[in-house]
């Protein structure tokens, strides 16, 4: 007879809870099936696979040592928490990451018990799991709270003011650091998980405690001279002294895929009275497939791609994007005047200043996940009369917010703005959509704020903020590729606050269409087919946010009988500032009819961009809706008023 073959372990594994009846003998054999499962799934739905490989067998030995959920489980930026998803009971769901309807690409505390805290921005895991820490402590509720967060996002400062204010949590804390870039790390062996293993051990911290409290018996000068010899023994051995002096007791480097190391050492740490700690792993982004492993970016974040060859899907090809529109635009602007440079925080790729990065490059700044840095340094560039370019996703922006303020628009200093993944992104969903730019930014004195239609519009306005020396200038544009239109050979400078009318006249008719940004497509739709019904329809692309352009609009609205604003921003944006002129100037007393069309009032999920502008409202059917029921609200007056 013909054996059956065994059943693999990760149908056997459920939960976490099923994971900690299995032997530890059996982990590896785990940790390779999870592997497997993690890159079929992303290889049929797209997203972040180097970051999740990198994490396999310390996502299996995290949940077999601590009783998670009731211990905390914080991952930061969550781009790593696929394998972490398939073992918590959303395995049969994995095929829908980041589609409409599925699972997250990030944590989501409404998507799972497992998931404590949501996550898709950087350098959040300690401060949270911080909170969870300290809450525990004050209800004497004995669970740990464990953050897991890469030597990247160690380079944003939350992540020190955290650790900086831990001590007081005790052994509730657990940090895990994880280093795929061996940017901390020394060469990690045998030895080096040997001590692991030994100073997180209880006969080691037994030892030292004991050491530690005849210490206190000497007097104050030989108790701190002990102390120092403990830490700076341990730290020459080691390495981590930084992290003891915040206040950590320091395990490791520990070789992050080896189970045999991982899990007695968080098993120490899980029992120890000492802490709180911080356990540095060393992983390797792509482990465990070859393709990822031999790429530059590790796969970071992928199209759908053949599990076999590692070969990704290509997209239909068509206009560029924008952001590469952008980079080389940009580039252009740096040929001409060598006073132009470059910032970005930690995206240089993302952002397109990878191209800058090659031709210019001592112009070219990548200073880390350090967005407020990232605009105070611009600011310090700009004053010393450079012509700094910060580009910056338009969600990564808002950790900026006060240096935007402080730094640069009260004191006036002409930093350039270059605002990517501007309006909705898409399978990222709400945490990286660029919703509030307009809103942000529109309200502070001195700040130009432009919106590209598209991507000559786009040309033009980086050639504007180039030369606009006056103050600081702000520029935003959408993730994805263009509409299709021929990029000018010679950018033009744009007049700063004045719109285009694109269609139709401001000598007259019935519905004027005010368009900011990328909804100018629709809004050309929506006019033709109104113009098919006999209603007369401008389309004018405003281009700035700040300052309107307030001699068309007055012209606009004294010529039109409805007026309806359209934006890829929240409240607050360009709508709203419209509706202030109008009400200042006395124009709504006339009758006039406004209506605004922005992104809703709710952070949207992820979906395909063409579905969640349909789900906001914001397409040519929406909008000749609007305006039709304005139209009709129009007659139902004047008949009333006949009567």
């Amino acid at each position: 007879m013909t054996a059956k073959p065994a059943t693999p372990l990760l149908d056997q594994v459920s939960t976490p809870d099923d994971l900690r009846h299995l032997p530890p003998g059996q982990l590896r054999q785990l940790a390779d099936e999870l592997r497997l499962e993690m890159i079929d799934a992303v290889g049929t739905t797209g997203g972040h696979l180097g970051s999740g490989l990198g994490v396999v067998e310390l996502t299996v030995a995290l949940h077999y040592v601590f009783n998670t959920p009731a211990d905390r489980l914080v991952w930061d930026v969550g781009h790593q928490a696929y394998p972490h998803k398939i073992l918590t009971g959303r395995r049969e769901r994995i095929r829908t990451l980041r589609q409409g309807g599925g699972l997250s690409g990030f944590t989501k505390r409404s998507e799972s018990e497992y998931d404590p805290f949501g996550a898709a921005h950087s350098s959040t895991s300690i401060s949270a799991a911080l909170g969870f820490a300290t809450a525990n402590k004050l209800s004497n509720n004995p669970g740990k709270a464990i953050a897991v967060i890469g030597d990247g996002a160690m380079s944003a400062g939350m992540a020190y003011e955290a650790m900086n204010n831990a001590e007081a949590a005790g052994n509730r804390l657990v940090v895990i650091l994880n280093d795929n870039d061996m940017s901390i790390a020394p060469p990690v062996g045998g030895l080096s998980g040997y001590l692991a293993r030994l100073v997180s051990s209880g006969k080691f911290l037994g030892l030292r405690d004991l050491a530690k409290r005849l210490a206190r018996k000497l007097p104050e000068p030989l108790h701190r001279a002990a102390r120092k010899t403990d830490e700076y023994a341990r730290g020459m051995a080691m390495g981590g002294t930084l992290f003891e002096e915040l206040g950590f007791y320091y395990v490791g480097p520990i070789d992050g895929h080896d189970l045999d190391q991982l899990v007695p050492v968080l098993e120490n740490v899980r029992d120890a009275a000492e802490g709180p700690c911080l356990i540095h792993v060393v992983t390797q982004k792509g482990k465990g497939y070859a393709p990822a492993e031999n790429s530059a970016d590790k796969y970071h974040g992928v199209q759908k791609f053949n599990v076999v060859t590692g070969e990704q899907v290509k997209g239909a090809g068509g206009p560029p994007s924008y952001t590469n529109v952008f980079a080389n635009a940009l580039l252009a602007e740096a040929e001409r005047d060598d006073t132009v440079c470059a910032i970005t925080a930690a995206m240089p790729s993302g952002t397109g200043l990878d191209k800058f990065q090659q031709t210019f490059r001592t112009r070219f700044f990548d200073v880390g996940i350090a967005e407020q840095h990232a605009v105070t340094f611009a600011a310090g560039l700009a004053a010393q009369g450079m012509r700094p370019f910060c580009a910056i996703y338009s969600t990564f922006l808002q950790r900026a917010f006060d240096q935007v303020v402080h730094d640069v628009a009260i004191q006036n200093l002409p930093v350039r703005f270059a605002i990517d993944r501007a309006g909705l992104v898409g399978a990222d969903g709400a945490t990286h959509a660029g919703s509030f730019d307009v809103t942000y930014l529109a309200t502070l004195p001195n700040l130009v704020v432009m919106a590209a239609a598209d991507e000559a519009e786009l040309v033009h306005m980086v050639h504007t903020a180039a030369l606009h020396d006056t103050g600081p200038i702000a520029f935003r544009y959408p993730r994805g590729n263009g509409v299709g239109v021929p990029l000018p050979e010679t950018p033009q400078r744009l007049e700063i606050g004045k719109g285009r009318i694109v269609r139709g006249s401001d000598k007259g008719g019935k519905v004027a269409l005010l368009s900011l940004g990328t909804r100018l497509a629709e809004s050309l739709k929506a006019a033709e087919q109104l113009e098919t019904r006999g209603l007369s329809t401008t389309v004018a692309d405003l281009r700035f946010a700040k300052p309107l352009d307030s001699e068309l609009i007055r012209t606009l609205m004294a010529t039109h009988e409805v007026i309806v604003t359209l934006e890829e921003n929240a409240i607050g944006g360009l709508g709203a500032h419209v509706l202030t002129l109008a009400s200042d100037e006395g124009l709504l007393d006339a009758g006039l009819k406004i209506r605004t069309m922005r992104l809703p009032d709710v952070f949207q999920d992820h979906d395909s961009p063409d579905l969640q502008y349909a789900e906001a409202g914001l397409n040519a059917p929406q909008i000749i809706d609007t305006a039709l029921k304005a139209l009709r609200h129009n007659s139902a007056g004047v008949e009333e008023a006949r009567a």
